[in-house]
């Protein structure tokens, strides 16, 4: 059943999250979320892993940092979170791990995380925090390069949802959420699938393409009927990661949903096309 009654928002306290705030904000909004602020401080030997002390300075060094980021969490985003119901949880642990037990933990319908990735390289990499969390989360997962874009006032736009499917079987999953969503803010949907191939370029290849195309429209019908989805269909070839961001570009999309899994199970490993997408999107992307 699809709720946002509980968003879990995992801060650093860097402009990221200051940018992935607007997005919290407009969800729960629009949603009467209940939103989890959460930092994780690293365990001592990690903080202080350069001092050469142990012990009780350790153990005291630790708790006088642990005091300030309490402070800090008290009065983060206090202002442009005013409207929205917030409880802020300062916990001690292996970050990405502490995360999913607390999305776990609290039954979180959604997590909102930036990507953290760092410096002119950041669209090609995924932070190891929440790469980890795409890995385990059995929640959908809401990222993005743009989560840090922008830390300016006022709600974003969501009035336009893509939907990319690879036609397996979490393809349901992914798209009775999107479906689901985009009914609940009034949004437009579309339903997009790339073929692993480039589009024809004569008679010979479009002969070969037929019959794939026919198959993948075929497939995307019955997917949608099953779900019960009103959707525009897309239906394109080459590089997926490439053809689903230029897709999402092309048709202005806010958000980008795409599905979790594979042979191991419903909350197996990311498949490799969904971190390319999330890196390369030019909006974010929820991965269900």
């Amino acid at each position: 059943m699809f709720s946002l009654a509980k968003i879990l928002f995992p801060v650093d306290f860097s402009e990221r999250s200051v940018g992935a705030a607007r997005y919290v904000k407009t969800l729960a909004s629009r949603f009467q979320s209940q939103v989890t602020m959460l930092h994780v401080l690293p365990p001592p030997h990690y903080e202080f892993s350069a001092l050469e002390v142990g012990g009780a300075v350790l153990n005291e060094l630790f708790a006088n940092r642990a005091q300030q980021v309490s402070r800090e969490l008290e009065e983060f985003l206090r202002e442009e979170l005013a409207e929205v119901a917030v409880t802020r949880v300062l916990a001690e642990g292996d970050p990405a791990k502490t995360i999913v037990q607390r999305a776990a933990s609290e039954a979180s319908n959604l997590i909102v995380m930036p990507t953290h990735g760092y410096g002119s390289f950041r669209r090609f990499i995924l932070g190891s925090v929440t790469a980890k969390v795409l890995h385990d989360a059995d929640c959908p997962v809401w990222t993005g390069v743009h989560l840090e874009q922008g830390a300016g006032a006022g709600p974003v736009s969501l009035d336009h949802v893509l939907c990319a499917v690879d036609l397996g079987p979490q393809s349901v999953r992914a798209l009775a959420w999107a479906a689901e969503f985009t009914r609940r803010i009034g949004a437009k949907l579309s339903l997009m699938h790339a073929l692993p191939v480039a589009q024809p370029s004569d008679m010979a290849e479009e002969a070969c393409w037929k019959p794939l195309r026919e198959e993948a429209e075929a497939g995307m019908r019955k997917l949608v009927a099953e779900v019960g989805a009103e959707a525009d269909l897309v239906l394109a070839g080459g590089d997926p990661p490439k053809v689903v961001c230029e897709t999402a570009a092309s048709r202005r999309a806010n958000v980008l949903v795409i599905g979790r899994g594979s042979a191991a199970g419903v909350f197996g490993r990311l498949r490799a096309n969904a971190y390319a997408i999330i890196r390369q999107s030019p909006c974010p992307v929820v991965s269900v």
